[in-house]
């Protein structure tokens, strides 16, 4: 397996995932979508971006190459930093094509650029939703108008006694039938349209609930991992910054969220301040790395802070 195989199996399950010393792949859950012009759906679905700042190893994706490869710590390290330094190089000549994530390329100023692919979707919940179009029904009224052929009567003299042609009865006769039979047929039509409406109506709702209710079988499984998800607490937190204010906290948030941190509000302390983390983390050694990290490149005012549960 590539590098970029290694990654692309830890969006599925992670948020952001850190390529030691080349950057961090950040993904953003969005809602499903509805383009009411294009008549489009769109599924629920992450949305990938980089960023460049995320350069420290926080243990993720050399923990996961040394489980999937069977082999050590500092084999998997070796491994990673021989995959990043030719990247690197190609980068620096041309674009770099990352499987199933995306591809990166420096504009004029130097800057990295990102674009991802839009054919995958790392959003677990959504698997087996893709976009599709739907076109507009439309229903069309017609207008009933019935041809009716006066029938004029014909009154009897006092003096006559002369009885109303054969032929002029039989030809009213058929005016009628024929009025009564254009009727019947066009009800008859509107009946049936309307009921292969509902028909395929009633077929859309099946075939939605079927995909919703399907279960999806990955024929290229993840190996397991021994990293004791179920039991991580997150008790040590790299504080971004402490407010008086609801409203300047959630700001700061924005920011963190923008510059690609998987920053969240830990509520208010003893103080009745709120605080800001830029992450947070079940390894006080993980935990100590990335603040030196943020020290150097982000805030020197940034501290740990350790919570236990």
């Amino acid at each position: 397996m590539t590098l970029a195989k290694y990654i692309s199996d830890l969006l599925y399950r992670y948020d952001c995932v850190i390529i030691p010393d080349f950057g961090g792949f950040v993904a953003n859950k969005i809602s499903a979508k509805v383009n009411r012009f294009t008549h489009t759906f769109y599924a629920p679905s992450k949305q990938l971006t980089f960023n460049t700042h995320l350069k420290n190893n926080d243990g993720l994706l050399v923990n996961y190459i040394a489980s999937a490869k069977n082999i050590s710590y500092q084999k998997a390290v070796n491994y990673v930093e021989t995959e990043v330094l030719a990247w690197k190089n190609t980068l620096s000549q041309e674009e770099l094509d990352i499987e199933n994530i995306g591809t990166l390329h420096k504009n004029e100023n130097g800057a990295v650029i990102f674009e991802p692919v839009y054919t995958v979707n790392y959003l677990t919940s959504s698997f087996g939703l893709e976009t599709y179009v739907s076109p507009a029904i439309k229903r069309f009224v017609e207008n009933k108008k019935v041809a009716i052929t006066p029938v004029i009567p014909i009154h009897r003299g006092e003096k006559t006694k002369e009885k109303t042609p054969a032929f002029i009865k039989y030809a009213a006769a058929a005016v009628l039938i024929f009025a009564l039979g254009t009727v019947g047929w066009k009800q008859y039509q509107n009946f049936t349209y309307n009921n292969l409406v509902a028909q395929s109506e009633l077929q859309q709702q099946k075939v939605d609930k079927t995909i919703q209710e399907a279960t999806f079988v990955i024929n290229n499984p993840l190996p397991a991992i021994t990293l004791n998800v179920a039991k991580k607490t997150h008790n040590y937190h790299i504080i971004a910054g402490a407010f008086r204010e609801p409203a300047n906290a959630n700001k700061k948030l924005q920011q963190l969220l923008k510059k690609g941190y998987n920053a969240k509000i830990l509520g208010v302390n003893k103080w009745n301040l709120t605080q800001v983390s830029y992450a947070s983390f079940d390894s006080r050694r993980n935990a100590i790395n990335r603040l030196n990290a943020i020290k150097r490149t982000e805030s020197n005012d940034a501290w740990l802070l350790v919570k236990e549960y």
